[in-house]
């Protein structure tokens, strides 16, 4: 917890939704240490969470129903296990791997079944680039210098997400594991302008998406170019999509019994 700068005035690349750089203080916070993997989703969906209407908000049950949702996009069953297709290839779904091409909506009820939360947009962003020793912001989650193969999943190399806890030296300060690379991650967050926003270097790049519509997603995936995989780069959808590589980590606000 505590204060940040969010956001950035000083990178080159940054888009209009990025700027300007600002301090935002967020409440004490656990958040998970690689995203969802296959295997605790498989859980979720063991345990009868699509069929619950508790774990879901009443606009994400009544999309779950129409659209008939019951696994991942790319999940089917194939006896007794479950199976994905992906890129021409179908193979058993890999227990270790992040889940993928969840919607906003599953990736919330999944965190609530689990008793958990998405992190809001700051908390995955100070999970991200927060150094407590020198109390800057970083560019990356391990520093300030540009990715390498051995930082982050990136660039199509792999054409699919890495196991979790893959990539140890691209680990952020708090010890968190793959926030770049490997999947886009749902965040709790709408899609807002930061304080000081100004439109470049036009009005529809970014300003005519802000509002409740969308869902912030952050981090980048396996398929982003290494370009686009600053950790203050911000990616918005519609909850309902799945078509995109995104998964999502959860978190939790952090009690004084539990700090």
């Amino acid at each position: 917890g505590g204060p940040f700068t969010m956001g950035t005035s000083t990178e080159p690349w940054a888009l209009d939704n990025e700027r300007p750089a600002h301090t935002v203080a967020v409440a004490p916070f656990f958040i998970d240490t690689t995203p969802v993997t296959n295997a605790a989703y498989q859980a979720f969906i063991a345990d009868g969470g699509y069929d619950d209407p508790r774990f879901w908000t009443p606009e994400g049950w009544g999309h779950r129903q129409r659209a008939g949702l019951t696994a991942p996009m790319t999940w089917h069953r194939d006896g007794r296990q479950w199976v994905r297709t992906a890129f021409g290839l179908t193979e058993p779904v890999q227990p270790a791997e992040p889940v993928l091409h969840v919607s906003w909506y599953e990736a919330d009820a999944y965190a609530r079944w689990a008793g958990r939360r998405l992190p809001a947009e700051a908390e995955w962003e100070k999970a991200a680039r927060f150094d407590p020793v020198t109390g800057l912001s970083r560019r990356f989650p391990w520093g300030d210098d540009a990715p390498t193969a051995g930082h982050a999943n990136l660039g199509q190399a792999h054409l699919r997400p890495a196991p979790a806890g893959a990539y140890p030296a691209g680990a952020a300060p708090c010890g968190a594991r793959q926030l770049i690379g490997d999947v886009w991650e749902w965040t709790s967050s709408d899609l807002l302008p930061y304080p000081g926003f100004e439109a470049w270097p036009y009005r529809e790049y970014s300003e005519v998406f802000f509002g409740p519509e969308y869902k912030v997603l952050r981090g980048g995936s396996f398929a982003v170019s290494p370009a686009l995989s600053r950790a203050t780069f911000r990616n918005w959808d519609y909850p309902i999509r799945r078509q995109i590589f995104a998964g999502f980590r959860t978190a939790r606000t952090a009690t004084p019994e539990a700090s």
